[in-house]
């Protein structure tokens, strides 16, 4: 045995050598290419600081960003996990373990629950770590708990899509979850609830095309890719070139498909203006004895009531 090899020398080294460096502490812009230091990049909220660029933020982290202190999640709904025994170069029960075991969620989809701005609120989040944001039964399954959740409480519903589509794996079954969404929105809406959709980077597919466009009000994050189809798989259909900015947040805003593109800083500030404004918590009280014109004017408006006693009294006289 080479005692100075396997003894000696790792104690030196354990004395004088440098520490291992995390692989984690920066971060490269996928926009500008600029490297940021991790600390710095929570800071800000995942936003770069030399360009702008909104990169993925991790759902806990946006979620403690909207909300007041603290919030609850609730289990998702159970599902079949492989209903076709779908099989590619790998088994999609295995992705689904895989999925489950880097992210630590049942699925793509976090349904949470608590203030903001003192007001309740249900928030269904995307993960896009999971399998990308994908869109299946399980995901369908959740956001129609968080729309009846919404109902329950009374609270305005705000789903916050990061999704590239509906699910190949589960075919037509994903394919139903647009439909099924579609009718949970409508149902929030019936019970007089606003239905707030935040687009982030990437809203595409079957996503786009249901529940995500659905909403009272759209607010995206700036450069957010908003769309159904490809650009590519576009361009190629139509035979044309499309506008270089196409398909992004502030393009959509020019359009009228989306009412407002806020940054990522104000997200939470404009959010709850929003549900306070829609909720009629600050409504003035009308005075129906008058109405104002200006500051020192006034006009006098009869009341119907009184109206229709005294017509019925003229009438009996």
């Amino acid at each position: 045995m080479n005692w100075i090899a396997n003894f000696v020398r790792p104690r030196i080294k354990a004395l004088v050598g440098q520490p291992d460096v995390p692989d984690n502490l920066w971060t490269k812009c996928t926009s500008c290419g600029q490297m940021m230091f991790h600390r710095d990049l929570n800071e800000h909220n995942h936003v770069c600081q030399h360009c702008g660029h909104h990169m993925h933020l991790p759902v806990d982290k946006r979620l403690a960003l909207l909300f007041d202190e603290g919030y609850e999640t609730i289990d998702l709904p159970k599902v079949k996990a492989d209903p076709l025994r779908f099989r590619d170069h790998k088994r999609y029960g295995d992705r689904l373990k895989d999925a489950q075991s880097k992210t630590g969620r049942q699925d793509a989809i976090v349904v949470a629950h608590g203030r903001m701005g003192g007001q309740r609120a249900v928030v269904a989040a995307f993960d896009f770590k999971f399998m990308g944001g994908s869109m299946g039964m399980a995901v369908g399954e959740g956001l129609i708990a968080a729309a009846r959740l919404a109902v329950m409480q009374q609270a305005p519903l705000i789903a916050i899509p990061a999704s590239g589509g509906a699910r190949m794996q589960e075919g037509i079954l994903s394919l139903m979850q647009m439909p099924r969404t579609t009718v949970a929105v409508d149902e929030v809406k019936e019970a007089g609830l606003p239905f707030i959709v935040l687009l982030t980077d990437p809203t595409t597919g079957g996503v786009s095309a249901s529940f995500a466009m659905l909403g009272d009000i759209h607010i995206a994050e700036p450069g957010a890719m908003i769309g159904f189809a490809g650009r590519r798989v576009i361009e190629q259909t139509v035979r044309e070139t499309l506008p270089e900015k196409f398909q992004t947040s502030e393009y959509l805003l020019d359009h009228g498909m989306v009412d407002m593109v806020v940054p990522r800083a104000k997200l939470r500030e404009t959010l709850v203006g929003l549900i306070d404004l829609l909720m009629h918590r600050n409504a003035p009280e009308v005075n129906r004895g008058a109405l104002p014109l200006a500051a020192s004017e006034t006009i006098d408006i009869p009341d119907p009531a009184t109206e229709r006693s005294g017509e019925a009294g003229e009438t009996k006289g």
